[in-house]
């Protein structure tokens, strides 16, 4: 389910419209906001998303401009977390969820060859 907290101060009527994401995943949420969007009848509406993970995908969704595409992993870093930790990273890393068990300070992601 999903809730909106804040709604737009504006209104996007005949205005074009980019939606920027951080990762599109099964496209669900996102999908839901296009939708409650586009009834407001925006001149165009877009997806801008970092990453996107077309295996996950549970809907039908197009992403405009796409930096990534990436296999069904959990990433962490560059504003995407894990229980609130790794956001910081300045870089994405793919999570090594198995090295996560009596972690002290060592980074759990996973070497990359």
């Amino acid at each position: 389910m999903v809730r909106i907290l804040k709604d737009l101060d504006a209104s996007i009527e005949g205005r074009n419209v980019l939606v920027v994401e951080d990762i599109v995943d099964s496209g669900l949420t996102l999908s839901y906001l296009l939708r409650t969007l586009e009834a407001r009848g925006p001149k165009s509406l877009e997806v801008c998303a970092l990453l996107t993970k077309p295996s996950r995908r549970e809907v039908d969704l197009a992403c405009r401009y796409v930096g990534f595409e990436i296999p069904n992993r959990f990433v962490i870093g560059y504003g995407l977390d894990y229980g609130e930790r790794y956001r910081s990273l300045p870089f994405v890393a793919v999570l090594d969820e198995t090295r996560l068990a009596g972690l002290g300070s060592e980074l759990p992601v996973e070497e990359s060859h």
